[in-house]
């Protein structure tokens, strides 16, 4: 069977049965839905708890409200790169990881696919599962089930088997359940910031008010931990490549990036407002922990079910566009196998790190790192697609014979592999975290510049090797 045919004559994208289909390209006529649709597809999986914990951390890096909403609003602009490349995906009727050929050859991509798609998904199917492992488990210990290591096990292998099941069901569900997930997680979350408001210390100053290298430390650093989370979603065409391919770009662009960016804000900014009214003990303790003795009891385990709702609405959208990243490395599986494959690695990673370490540890360490490889891959998908005009040919995607349009030289992309790789190094070389901090971070008294510096570097090499004699063997 070809890959760019859809397995099933009769397919038909619908809520009621698992989908089938895969990397397969989309027929015009099954293409259906409006790009406004896609608001509440990207809002659900970010009204989340992980945007309170990242949110807090803010002020624990020592900033004071206004500069912490700063640098959040500043970081909610990246959103706009998921918008920009989802329209690649209606323009090629593809996935995301089948577009990427354009930027790395057939074979470059399968390398690029195999380490960044899934370093990307693993990161963020751990930590959301992570986070309602941790409330799920303290919640049960108030009722009386206190095991330490077989009730946060318990609580993620449930949650893992019923997120792989609508990433099972696929693109047919998401379509249908996540409006109404978005509006009762907003509806729970409000409620939560409602009762959260009485606590928040609005005379809040931090202890030891920061000031130059020590205050561009603090901000550029927290800038990173929350550009990871809008720089990560390179699937952003997966979720959009069935709506007709007369879509506007401009359209789609607005409807993920506003989907992403309005609770991003909110929330986040709930969880630095949560954060001027704890005390040390209470970050001890975990943020999650914090936030449920801050509730009344019959509001708890409301809020645990958002959790819950939010980790299966992210983490099914991520299962579902891995197990098409597992088609595209040059597996000869099916999608639904594909996902359950997915499925149980996340639910490992995220058994070892319940065990190990903190939310908030894991998080931010995680978060941080992400961006050696999110950073410089969005810029590359963003610059590809503006430069070609979302001009992708469906068909020629999937031609890997030697000398087809996407073969490059012997089938890797030099432009694309290599922008990526300096802008990784660059990126890395401005890293700062508690455990690795770059010679160029460490020279600027920590001041943390490597999503900006990490970005350019791969946009501006990619952008200028691509008009090279090595660049255009792929242009129109």
């Amino acid at each position: 069977m070809s890959q760019t045919q859809s397995p099933e004559v009769d397919f038909v994208d619908t809520a009621s049965r698992p989908e089938t289909r895969g990397i397969e390209l989309i027929d015009d006529a099954e293409r259906h839905g409006r790009a406004r649709d896609l608001f509440f597809i990207w809002a659900a999986p970010n009204v989340s708890i992980l945007n309170l914990t990242i949110g807090a951390t803010l002020i624990l890096l020592g900033l004071e409200v206004w500069q912490s909403i700063a640098v959040i609003v500043a970081a909610s602009l990246l959103w706009v790169f998921p918008g920009i490349i989802a329209g690649s995906g209606p323009a090629s009727g593809t996935s995301g990881s089948v577009v990427t050929r354009a930027m790395y050859g057939i074979l470059g991509n399968k390398l690029f696919v195999a380490f960044v798609g899934w370093f990307i998904g693993a990161v963020f199917l751990s930590l959301t599962w992570l986070a309602s492992s941790f409330m799920g488990a303290d919640l049960l210990r108030r009722a009386g089930m206190d095991d330490p290591v077989w009730v946060p096990i318990g609580v993620t292998l449930v949650v893992a088997t019923v997120t792989v099941l609508v990433a099972i069901f696929g693109h047919g569900l998401i379509l249908r359940a996540y409006p109404y997930m978005a509006a009762a997680l907003f509806i729970i979350f409000l409620l939560v910031a409602a009762f959260i408001l009485p606590t928040v210390d609005w005379q809040y100053a931090a202890p030891e008010p920061l000031s130059g290298a020590a205050l561009w430390s603090s901000m550029t650093i927290g800038f990173t931990i929350l550009a990871s989370t809008p720089l990560s979603f390179i699937n952003s065409p997966d979720i959009a490549r069935y709506l007709p391919r007369t879509s506007k770009p401009s359209q789609i662009a607005a409807a993920t990036a506003l989907g992403g960016a309005v609770p991003f804000i909110v929330f986040t900014s709930v969880g630095v407002l949560l954060a001027t009214g704890l005390s040390v003990a209470a970050f001890d303790a975990g943020i999650d922990v914090a936030l449920l003795d801050l509730l009344p009891a019959w509001l708890g385990p409301v809020l645990v079910i958002g959790v819950v709702i939010n980790t299966i609405a992210l983490n099914a959208m991520t299962t579902y566009t891995s197990s098409m990243a597992l088609q595209a490395i040059g597996f000869r599986l099916r999608r639904i196998p594909a996902a359950i494959i997915v499925g149980v690695v996340g639910t490992a990673l995220t058994i070892y790190l319940v065990l190990s370490s903190s939310l908030l540890e894991a998080a931010n360490l995680m978060l941080q790192f992400l961006v050696i490889v999110s950073g410089p891959a969005m810029a590359i998908f963003v610059v590809d697609v503006l430069m070609r005009r979302y001009a992708y040919d469906g068909v020629e995607l999937f031609d890997d014979h030697a000398g087809g349009r996407f073969w490059y030289t012997a089938g890797w992309s030099i432009p694309g592999l290599t922008a990526l790789l300096l802008g990784g190094l660059a990126t890395a070389l401005c890293l700062a975290t508690n455990v690795w901090v770059g010679p160029i971070a460490e020279a600027t008294g920590f001041i943390d510049l490597s999503v900006p510096v990490g970005m350019l570097v791969a946009g501006g090499l990619y952008a200028g090797l691509q008009r090279t004699a090595l660049g255009r063997q792929g242009r129109p």
